[in-house]
């Protein structure tokens, strides 16, 4: 009976929903007709107003583009019988409604409106206006047209209701086909609830089918419990038991898919040590496959010379680093930290261990190590490394009674190579020249790299004694010939050349600190000789070095203390002994020092860049004399500057000098720059460029020291040149001394092939004045003529020349 129950039941619902699925059909679609028809409509009545409305508003546009021109030319022409005929003549398209000329302040000049019967009746959305400007910038008014439709509301109603019976009629289609579908979807129902209903005995074969899947071990696949009334209770005991059997089985394969999922190898042992289970990274790692690691003994992995150390108690507590060893016999370094497993149950007790591979970590601490020992440039010694390898040899040396001799090198001008290759052309040449340091050296010398481009270099054994001096010398000699070989930059051939300091352990200093300062203080002493050259140690090079230093801190307070002062030197026609003019000398006079000479401080100055400030400083200071000399006499004659070759190589010089002479209102052909060979030449392209808008502005120029450059008469030719300055080395003895005479007299007669004035420096005595009177020098400066003196005393004198003779003037009496 339940059965037959069941049966009824089915087919009532099986029928039942095949009723309910084609009412709601019939619904929706009873719903979307009303929709989409209202939407259909209205999308209708709205093109077809739109495209009227389009086409009317392209009629008017065109009406008055067409009347816009003839209307303009009324307008302008006042011509009132033109203007009404051309608006009148837009009535005649059958559309035009009306057509008004407005003027700019809204009065209506003309307008005209057909009377027909339809253009009463029409309405408002039948109608368009258009509005056309006249005139352009200049207004001369407003073309108004108004156009429509007669009857075009009429056709959108009778369009809408069209629209409406296609809709009905295609409502009234879809009706049919839906109760159609909704007699098919009920049989069919009908027919599959019988289906079921005749095979109620499936269920239990199902029921059948999932014990035995469970007891095979599958409790994936779950058991769907039907509303059969007979056997419900049965289907959910079975799911039930399948779920907690799934449940206790899934924590098991949890543990093992998360264990697997580590990227670190983890190994579980026993109490006693033997291994149970290991993971997936612990089989990458040692190479052994589960089957073949486990009941193996744990320390087995560990690399035999770690053995002895490693105990497994303390590593089953604690993080340690060791090596293990594996499968193929690699040994690998790994951390290793182990826990004890709690358990009440003694199969469960034992320990884990999670082994990681530190080979990267190994590798990155073996680089930094590395690296703050060694340059990572040139591969040798650095700095740090090099004084504890030096303290370290310093004493072994004082235990075996014996010496030490350290080379402290430094290249000359590497920084050109740097400005004009670029940085990494420079440290190429670095690693090149270590590279031949190391090849050329005892295999018992070290070498290291103090610095930029400074190197230091020693070896053990050597003894103060002459022989052993004589060796230091011939490892300096070796190295400077192997330093001033070729290096090929950039496809170039370059020569570098350096300077060596030489100091002496235990005879120089007796610790790292002091014997590096004192092979620092050589290699300076040795450098300020012109580098290309070595130097040993002298207790008084440090006290020099130390002047050096104080000079160099105080030179830059030396602007704020206005200690700087300008002195003039007279200039001296040597042919009638008038001033013609003076060289602005910078002194410095320091406090407690008195004066310090140029000589000593402008190289401090150009090292340090203060040259720059120093520069514009004196060039302030001479206009702003100059211009006060010139409130007492109109012509003081012109004053020559010394110029460095860092402010001819500022991007701004040029526009630094215009400014300083415009601020002290002096003219630029009132002064002289100097200009040493040495300048000239560094880069000779760009320096003639620069002095050519120098020379183009008046000023003059003159190359000082001339004699002691290498500048060829060809490359003279090219600057321009006003002056040439024979070097007081050669003026000296040219009295007295045949080659420095033949030399002066060679520059005064190239001066004059020049077509250039020829000015000697340093002229003292009476006998070198008339023998470059003699050989016909222009101009000579020197204490003859009077010592470097004050803006005032220089102002003083070029006055007294004025008013009479003076003591200058006593050299020419005869």
């Amino acid at each position: 009976m339940r059965s037959r129950g069941l049966k009824i039941r089915l087919l009532s619902v099986a029928i039942a929903a095949g009723v309910a699925i084609a009412a709601t059909l019939f619904l929706l679609e009873y719903l979307d007709y009303r929709k989409s028809s209202d939407v259909l409509v209205r999308q209708g009545e709205r093109s077809l107003l739109n495209a009227e409305a389009q086409r009317l508003d392209l009629l008017a546009s065109d009406m008055a583009a067409a009347g816009a021109q003839a209307l303009e030319t009324a307008l302008l022409d006042h011509d009132q019988r033109t203007l009404e005929k051309i608006v009148t003549s837009l009535l005649n398209n059958p559309y035009s409604i009306s057509a008004r000329v407005v003027a700019p302040d809204g009065s209506v000049i003309y307008e005209t409106i057909r009377q027909d019967q339809w253009t009463q009746h029409i309405t408002d959305q039948d109608k368009r206006t258009i509005r056309r400007g006249l005139g352009g910038v200049e207004s001369l008014g407003t073309l108004e047209i108004i156009v429509g439709r007669p009857g075009l509301a009429d056709t959108a109603l009778a369009l809408k209701s069209q629209l409406e019976r296609v809709q009905q009629r295609d409502f009234e289609r879809r009706i049919w086909i839906v109760a159609g579908v909704g007699v098919l979807i009920t049989g069919l129902l009908t027919l599959v609830a019988w289906m079921l209903a005749q095979r109620l005995e499936r269920p239990i074969v199902e029921l059948i089918r999932s014990a035995e899947r469970i007891g095979e071990g599958d409790y994936t696949r779950p058991h769907k419990v039907t509303s059969n009334d007979e056997i419900a209770e049965l289907e959910m005991a079975l799911d039930r038991m399948r779920q907690n059997l799934r449940q206790t089985t899934i924590t098991k394969n949890y543990l093992t898919i998360v264990l697997n999922s580590m990227n670190d190898a983890v190994l579980v042992t026993s109490p006693d040590g033997m291994v149970r289970k290991i993971n997936d990274a612990a089989v990458r790692l040692f190479g052994y496959n589960e089957e073949e690691i486990a009941g193996q003994p744990f320390i087995n992995l560990i690399a035999e010379n770690e053995r002895d150390n490693f105990s497994l108690e303390a590593a089953g507590v604690e993080t340690r680093e060791t090596v293990i060893a594996t499968h193929s016999g690699q040994t690998i370094p790994v951390s290793l930290s182990g826990a004890p497993i709690a358990g009440d149950d003694p199969q469960f007790q034992g320990t884990i261990f999670v082994v990681r591979n530190i080979t990267d970590r190994k590798r990155a601490e073996r680089r930094i190590r590395y690296l703050a020992r060694y340059d990572a440039l040139t591969k040798v010694p650095n700095r740090m490394q090099f004084q504890h390898m030096l303290q370290q040899a310093i004493a072994r040396a004082r235990r075996n009674d014996r010496g030490i001799v350290l080379l402290y090198l430094d290249m000359d001008r590497f920084k050109e190579i740097n400005d004009t290759f670029g940085h990494a052309a420079g440290d190429r040449t670095l690693e090149v020249l270590s590279e031949r340091l190391i090849r050329i050296l005892p295999r018992e010398a070290v070498v290291g790299r103090l610095a930029g481009d400074e190197f230091g270099l020693f070896i053990e054994g050597f003894a103060d004694t002459e022989d052993e001096r004589t060796q230091a010398a011939n490892l300096a000699r070796m190295v400077l010939a192997e330093v001033c070989k070729a290096y090929y930059v950039d496809q170039q051939e370059v020569f570098l050349t350096a300077s060596v300091g030489i100091a002496f352990c235990p005879k120089d200093a007796e610790n790292v600190i002091d014997l590096i300062r004192n092979a620092d203080a050589a290699m300076y002493h040795s450098k300020q000789n012109g580098g290309n050259s070595f130097a040993f140690y002298s207790p008084d090079m440090n006290a020099a070095a130390v002047e050096r230093l104080m000079l160099k801190s105080k030179l830059r307070r030396a602007l704020e203390r206005d200690e700087l002062i300008m002195v003039y030197q007279p200039k001296v026609d040597l042919r009638d002994g008038r001033i013609i003019g003076a060289e602005a000398l910078l002194r410095w006079r320091l406090p407690g020092h008195g004066d310090i000479p140029p000589s000593q401080f402008i190289p401090l100055a150009e090292e340090t860049n203060l040259i720059l400030g120093i520069g514009e400083w004196v060039l302030n200071r001479v206009c702003a004399d100059y211009h006060r000399w010139q409130d007492k006499i109109k012509n003081p004659g012109r004053v020559s500057i010394n110029l460095s070759l860092k402010q001819l190589r500022q991007a701004s010089f040029i526009t630094r000098c215009k400014s300083v002479f415009r601020r002290h209102e002096v003219s630029p052909t009132c002064f002289e720059l100097e200009i040493t060979e040495t300048t000239l030449m560094v880069d000779p392209k760009r320096t003639i460029k620069l002095l050519d808008e120098l020379y183009a502005m008046g000023l003059h120029l003159s190359i000082d020291d001339f004699g002691t450059g290498y500048s060829s008469l060809s490359a003279l030719q090219q600057f321009p040149i006003g002056t040439l300055k024979i070097d007081q080395s050669f003026v000296r003895d040219a009295a007295i001394n045949s080659d420095d005479a033949t030399i002066v007299r060679t520059i005064i007669d190239m001066g004059k092939a020049l077509e250039v004035d020829v000015v000697a420096e340093g002229v003292e005595t009476e006998e070198q004045f008339n023998f470059l009177r003699n050989r016909g020098c222009h101009y000579g400066q020197g204490r003859l003529f009077g010592d470097a003196m004050t803006s005032d005393e220089f102002l003083s004198l070029v006055l007294t020349q004025e008013s009479g003779r003076t003591k200058v003037s006593e050299l020419f009496a005869s």
